[in-house]
């Protein structure tokens, strides 16, 4: 029984919008990455392109697989392991400033022979399940501080905390996705202030603990804000190189792009193939390229929002839903951003469209409970 026929005892299906544009991003993703893989390729595998290439399909395949499993577990069973996982993950979190391995210079992976994973993507999906739950049960009181509020409050804090110590941007999404939950499922505008509010305080202490973040800050406002930092923030060849070698792919991109394949900033542009990937594709496909792209991920939050949310059959799907589309979508929308020069750089990786590991899988597993809500529809 293929995907697009999957259905619940109820007789409902997965919803075929936000399918088709997972193979599309995903088969974009291909495209992109084997024309940007070519300068890696180069410094680390002697030119053999094709080798990243069978590297990045398998991890395609084995998301696609896991979003096929993941759309076939009925998501209230994954919610009674919500806790655990979320426990297990915040462990891993911990464990990862101990023994983790630094990469771009933070400690953002666990290493267990081959094989490496960042603890901040099962985090970040076992956090929005475990919200989801939260706030399915506390209905009845939602507006109390000391039974509903503070219980999620708890949790969404040592979690983002946790992840943002060494990668600040995701914990600022998984943040912000907790925060529409619960916004949508009635938590009084007040708490979620405090906590935004809160989150931004952090967030100022975690940029004064780290020149190099500080730094990236202020390439992006044009300014010195931070006294621990250095002159390199301004310096085209410093902090603002990455951004400056990003527009000029998107200017070079025009209209309909340079062609497939003809990006000329991917020899000059650090990870491409993974930070940038938006810039290369809209170099070589233009702002039509660029618009297709954004319009994908328009239609998964739509799709997600004004049908699966809103026909979840239950409180527990509609919560679920909203965090995990918000999730996607702001991965998508930010990391365009940032290529843009509309965020600071961040190092977010597109979903199903970059290379990438851990993520690619995560992605996967969110689209997969995302479409099992779906098929559980009223």
């Amino acid at each position: 029984m293929s995907l697009f026929t999957l259905s619940s005892e109820k007789g409902y299906t997965a919803d075929k919008y936000v399918l088709w544009a997972v193979f599309i991003l995903s088969a974009i993703g291909v495209v992109a990455v084997y024309s940007a893989i070519s300068f890696l390729a180069a410094t680390k595998s002697g030119g053999d392109t094709e080798r990243f290439l069978f590297r990045h399909l398998a991890r395609v395949m084995l998301a696609l697989g896991v979003m096929g499993i993941f759309s076939v577990i009925n998501y209230r069973v994954l919610a009674k392991f919500a806790r655990v996982a979320l426990i297990a993950s915040i462990g891993l979190l911990i464990l990862v400033q101990a023994v983790g391995v630094v990469s771009g210079g933070a400690a953002r992976w666990i290493q267990i022979g081959s094989f490496g994973f960042q603890p901040s993507d099962l985090a970040k999906v076992a956090l929005v399940v475990y919200v989801a739950v939260l706030l399915s049960t506390k209905q009845a009181y939602i507006e109390s501080f000391s039974r509903a509020f503070a219980p999620v409050f708890f949790w969404i804090l040592l979690t983002v905390a946790a992840i943002g110590i060494e990668d600040l941007s995701t914990a600022a999404l998984v943040l912000v996705s907790t925060l529409a939950m619960c916004f949508v499922a009635r938590v009084r505008i007040l708490h979620i202030s405090a906590v935004g509010l809160l989150g931004v305080l952090l967030a100022y202490l975690m940029l004064l603990g780290s020149p190099a973040r500080a730094e990236r800050v202020e390439a992006y406002v044009g300014m010195k804000l931070f006294p621990h930092t250095s002159d390199a923030a301004m310096d085209v060849q410093g902090e603002r190189y990455q951004i400056e070698q990003a527009r000029i792919a998107i200017a070079s991109g025009g209209l309909f792009g340079q062609g497939p394949g003809k990006s000329v900033q991917r020899d000059f542009l650090p990870a491409p193939y993974n930070d940038f990937i938006y810039a290369i594709i809209t170099e070589e496909y233009g702002m039509v390229g660029a618009f297709v792209l954004l319009g994908l991920f328009m239609l998964i939050l739509f799709r997600g929002l004004l049908r699966i949310a809103r026909h979840a059959a239950e409180p527990l799907g509609l919560f679920l839903a909203v965090g995990l589309v918000f999730m996607i979508s702001l991965y998508g929308f930010v990391h365009a951003g940032v290529s843009a020069e509309l965020f600071p750089v961040t190092g977010l990786p597109l979903p199903f469209v970059s290379y990438g590991g851990t993520s690619m899988l995560s992605s996967g597993m969110m689209i997969g409970i995302l479409l099992n809500i779906s098929r559980q529809a009223s």
